[in-house]
């Protein structure tokens, strides 16, 4: 247990494979919001090493109540009030290490109102993030040329997922290694299988990945069509080809979540069967 500068415990520490058990307990209460650490959890357990982050556990009466997610993403799990005000008061006393915070809009946005005065200030707030799913067949017909993408097409689809990081995030992915990491994700995803992209004569047409898998449910991200294609239902066709191949073979609900202000995208998810199950709120370093 912590205290803080003021000596009052804190029921707050970071987990471990020990509590394994209880943290999955935790994010099955909502496993479409909780998705993400869900499934961090399963595939690395709780060790910081394998994990690549810490999880810190807030407890009442001996019992995990809230969790947080700290890597480079910082991502709050169930997050009650106490268990905020704990958490806001480790996380000043160590400053910004994360390159955003994002999940539910409640959480995150208590947390970064007690954040806000210490760290630096943002790029971007992204407060209305509306969470969708769906959990039956898509309502249109699936573009049968989506699949899933080949290891020996990293190179083709390399190109289009640095242009949608770039548009969606405001940042390029290319960093000091010259975009070896990115490539790596990239490569993961489609060594996994979870990668999906219409490729017509060597140009991506459309794309997007499922970043995260629990039993429950997974998340779709990363969806993008090239500019001079978008308005031809590229977009709607070949998310209804995800959602029919992502609920055969990984999950029996697929999720994402989206802008408020894409319009576009949001009426294209509506016409394949999504609706709004939550909402997310993003803040980005």
């Amino acid at each position: 247990m912590l205290r803080t500068r003021t000596g009052r415990s804190l029921a707050l520490r970071v987990l471990t494979d020990k509590d394994r058990d209880d943290a999955l307990a935790l994010c099955d209460r909502d496993p479409i919001a909780n998705v993400f650490v869900g499934a961090r959890i399963r595939s690395s357990g709780l060790d910081p090493m394998r994990l690549g982050a810490q999880i810190w556990g807030y407890h009442e009466s001996g019992s995990l109540t809230s969790m947080f997610y700290v890597g480079a993403n910082m991502v709050p799990v169930e997050a009650v009030p106490a268990a905020i005000d704990a958490f806001a008061e480790q996380a000043r006393s160590q400053g910004r290490r994360c390159s955003s915070i994002a999940g539910p809009a409640g959480a995150v946005g208590a947390l970064w109102a007690r954040l806000a005065p210490y760290w630096d200030r943002p790029r971007e707030v992204r407060s209305r993030q509306p969470l969708l799913a769906i959990a039956g067949d898509p309502l249109v017909a699936p573009d049968q040329a989506v699949r899933r993408v080949r290891k020996d097409e990293v190179g083709i689809l390399l190109p289009a997922s640095i242009a949608m990081f770039t548009e969606e995030v405001g940042i390029s992915p290319i960093g000091i290694d010259g975009g070896a990491a990115y490539r790596a994700r990239v490569s993961e995803l489609v060594a996994a299988g979870r990668s999906f992209a219409r490729i017509d004569a060597g140009k991506v047409v459309f794309k997007a990945e499922v970043g995260a898998v629990t039993p429950q449910a997974c998340q779709v991200q990363g969806v993008w069509v090239p500019p001079e294609l978008r308005g031809c239902g590229h977009a709607t066709r070949g998310m209804a080809a995800v959602v029919a191949l992502a609920r055969r073979t990984l999950a029996p609900v697929v999720s994402l979540y989206v802008n408020d202000f894409n319009a576009p995208a949001r009426a294209s998810y509506r016409r394949v069967g999504f609706t709004e199950v939550g909402m997310f709120m993003s803040v980005l370093f």
